[in-house]
């Protein structure tokens, strides 16, 4: 049994020194992007999730604005981050500042409560229990669509709303 413990010891010692030695460095940046976007990994940018989106925009000068859910307020933060001073790209509008966003609806007359869109939301804006109507919070919403993919009844559907 001693054996096994001072194994494991000088096993984790081994592999420190070896991850000290071979540490990667991430670019801070990338960090600082990647923290500031939504993180609900919708996929909306066209990369799989958000730190991917990330390292585009700092190593492949990727656009800005491909980050729906974070809206306008994501674009400027981005812009001042980076230092880029013209905002005007096609995905959103011609000065990028909208009035609006889509956020999730549940049509509750024909929602069963299965629940698949509560555990899938990332970002917690959907409340209700196991066979009871669910309903979505504006507030929390960032329109990613996830939930819609997953809802077996077709109950949920983006509408605008006002910012």
């Amino acid at each position: 049994m001693f054996f096994f413990s001072f194994l494991s010891i000088f096993l984790g010692v081994i592999l420190t020194i070896i991850a000290e030695i071979y540490r990667i460095e991430q670019d801070p940046i990338i960090e600082e992007i990647n923290n500031l976007l939504p993180q609900s990994q919708c996929g909306q940018c066209g990369y799989t999730n958000c730190y991917l989106y990330a390292q585009a925009v700092v190593n492949n000068r990727e656009k800005i604005n491909k980050c729906l859910p974070g809206g306008d307020d994501t674009i400027k933060t981005l812009s001042d981050i980076l230092n880029i001073n013209n905002l005007k790209y096609n995905n959103l509008s011609n000065n990028c500042i909208i009035d609006y966003r889509y956020v999730a609806w549940i049509n509750e007359e024909n929602c069963v409560g299965c629940h698949k869109c509560f555990i899938i939301c990332p970002v917690d804006a959907i409340i209700g229990s196991n066979n009871l109507a669910h309903t979505v919070l504006k507030k929390f919403c960032t329109g990613c669509n996830l939930c819609i993919e997953h809802c077996p009844t077709n109950c949920i559907k983006l509408r605008k709303t006002e910012l």
